[in-house]
């Protein structure tokens, strides 16, 4: 078993991503739309796997931002489904 297998924070990803594919597939939002919101949760769990694999706390740190990033990226998307009230 690899260390990023061991987070909690890795399996609420993962987690994370199957509700939004999910979503992706119970709904008919346009490609653009489907890409980004799958891409950035995949990215996600991604950045985390990729992260751990670092040897210096600071390379580790900048994979674990990048996946912060794309966690916010995933919010915005998903309030902008709701403003347009794709989803509720």
């Amino acid at each position: 078993m690899f260390d990023f297998q061991k987070l909690t924070v890795y399996h609420r990803s993962k987690d994370f991503r199957k509700s939004i594919r999910s979503l992706i597939f119970e709904n008919k939002f346009d490609r653009t739309t489907r890409d980004q919101l799958s891409r950035a949760s995949m990215s996600i769990a991604l950045n985390i796997a990729e992260g751990s694999s670092r040897f210096t706390l600071k390379d580790r740190k900048h994979f674990m931002v990048i996946s912060r990033g794309s966690v916010f990226e995933c919010l915005a998307i998903l309030e902008l489904l709701k403003e347009s009230q794709e989803i509720t």
